[in-house]
């Protein structure tokens, strides 16, 4: 996951490991993309705003790298023409923050289960 929101980053990893999902959790993408975790991450749980590089801006690199992660993106904004946009670049999903466990959950089984 990458959250600038360190309460974020320091909660949500125990929950995803209650549901089974393996976690590793950076501050921004800068740091994701400089970490060994890029080549093995099956599914990115991703802020969408972020100081330097936004959520939609790691997107759009991974695609120039070839690297096809699935992401589920996380907003605070209720921007519903943004999450439109993010879906159609190819997000598995886009979360408005709080989102509940099961919304989670569901998101994260669909990313994982896509190619």
């Amino acid at each position: 996951m990458v959250d600038d929101d360190l309460s974020l980053r320091e909660s949500l990893p125990d929950q995803l490991q209650l549901l089974g999902f393996d976690v590793m959790a950076f501050g921004s993408a800068e740091d994701f993309l400089a970490s060994e975790a890029l080549d093995d991450t099956q599914c990115l749980l991703l802020d969408v705003s972020m100081p330097g590089m936004s959520g939609p801006q790691l997107q759009q690199e991974l695609k120039r790298r070839e690297l096809k992660i699935p992401i589920v993106f996380m907003t605070a904004h209720r921007d519903r023409a943004l999450c439109a946009d993010l879906l159609a670049r190819g997000a598995v999903d886009c979360l408005f923050k709080p989102f509940s466990e099961q919304d989670l959950r569901s998101a994260l089984v669909r990313a994982v289960g896509a190619d």
